[in-house]
């Protein structure tokens, strides 16, 4: 039986993904991590997360909600210690982020 400390670090990745792709920006129909909201995603030795990501402008009506939303998701996933999420604007959101998938969804390919 594996123990927990063995838990593959791109495996949690992925399961973190998938919990971001449970999270949509309320102004547009794709969620956060299609929409390249989603800059970087770190898991260290200890299982704490650190979420970097952006918002589509600094004046986002959920720029309160939506990071602690992230946080809250992020962290009901077992095998994750802790999570923390770092807001940057730094390189600005733009279109060009988003995946091929959230151009279609939204019309624009």
């Amino acid at each position: 039986m594996e123990t927990e400390a063995h838990i593959d670090t791109q495996e949690l990745g992925e399961k973190i993904v998938r919990v971001l792709k449970t999270i949509y920006d309320p102004e547009i129909p794709v969620d956060i991590y299609e929409l390249g909201l989603i800059y970087d995603v770190f898991v260290n030795e200890d299982l704490e997360v650190r979420i970097l990501m952006t918002l589509t402008s600094p004046n986002c009506p959920v720029a309160e909600t939506l990071p602690v939303e992230v946080e809250e998701k992020v962290k009901s996933l077992d095998a994750v210690k802790d999570a923390e999420v770092e807001i940057t604007f730094d390189p600005p959101w733009t279109q060009e982020l988003m995946s091929e998938e959230a151009k279609l969804e939204l019309g624009m390919l």
